[in-house]
Formats: C-alpha cells, sequence, structure tokens
C-alpha cells in the first residue's frame, strides 16, 4: 500500500529496515523503477547493506541507533555525504554511553528524571531533537569531515530530496 502511494504521489519514501536488509532489498527491488527515492531509516547495518541501498537510489538516515557499534560507525563512515542523511528518531535512538560512537560526542545538557524535568533541561534516557548535534558531531569526527560543511551537505541532500523543486 505504501509502495502503491509512493508511486501515485510520486513522494520518496521514509523507510524503517532493521535486521531484515535482504527481505527490504528483494521487495523494494521489484518496484524500484516505480520510486521516487527516499531515505533508509535509522541505518544500523553494514558497509555492504549500505551500498546496496545507495546503488538502488536511496539515502541512508542515520541517528544514535546507527552510531552504537564500531561495525555500524564503519558502515556510516563508508557512506558518500551525498547520500547522508541525519535524524533523531526522537523519543527514541539517543546516544548511550554504551554506545561506540559516543566518545566524539561534545554537545551535553543538563539531564533531569521526567518528574524533576526543569526548563534548559532534557528528560534523562529520552532523545529529543537538540540531540541531532550529537549525531552530527559522532559522524563528522569519526569521517574526520569539518562538521559545519557536513551539517551544510546533509541539509542540501533534505532539500534535494523532499523539496526537489524548492
Amino acid at each position: 500500500m505504501q509502495l502503491q502511494l509512493a508511486t501515485e504521489t510520486n513522494l520518496p519514501l521514509f523507510l524503517h529496515s532493521r535486521n531484515c536488509a535482504n527481505d527490504f532489498i528483494d521487495i523494494i527491488s521489484k518496484k524500484r523503477d516505480l520510486l521516487n527515492g527516499g531515505v533508509v531509516h535509522s541505518f544500523t547495518g553494514t558497509v555492504q547493506e549500505a551500498q546496496r541501498y545507495i546503488e538502488m537510489g536511496f539515502y541512508i538516515g542515520i541517528n544514535g541507533c546507527s552510531l552504537k557499534t564500531e561495525e555500524n560507525l564503519k558502515a556510516m563512515a563508508s557512506i558518500p555525504t551525498e547520500k547522508l542523511m541525519i535524524e533523531t528518531d526522537a523519543p527514541w535512538c539517543g546516544i548511550k554511553n554504551t554506545h561506540a560512537g559516543s566518545k566524539f560526542v561534545k554537545s551535553k545538557w543538563d539531564v533531569k528524571k521526567k518528574e524533576k524535568w526543569i526548563e534548559g533541561s532534557t528528560v534523562k534516557d529520552r532523545c529529543e531533537p537538540c540531540h541531532i548535534v550529537q549525531v552530527l558531531e559522532v559522524m563528522a569526527e569519526y569521517r574526520q569531515e569539518n562538521p559545519d560543511e557536513l551539517c551544510k551537505e546533509i541539509y542540501e541532500n533534505t532539500l534535494k530530496l523532499f523539496f526537489p523543486d524548492g
């Protein structure tokens, strides 16, 4: 149904694929010529899976869940900048201290339990929109890229995909 709607509206897809790369690729491959691109959201796959998605014309969305392991970091680094997207998936998928990418996080906020939250703080164990900068910090540091330039290129990717006539 979603693939049919995407075809009828000529809109890009925003697809969640976790632990199902082969099935995902098999399904999408059958309709690929009818689709107007999209994002593989919350990517946690391998270098090879990223390459297969890119060959199909998709962008790859990176969030905190995408930065858990060293293998995840290597896969993220293998994605050409012109195929990268950045996301939080709030309230899920924050970068935790146990994630391999956490050592590259520079931005920090005062954290409070939900019941004790005050303005200017974030809620403990909840990914919030402001945390997107942490995803960028990890991506830029691991890829050894300038974060401002990487951010600008990812922004341009977003415009190309979602606002092509703008």
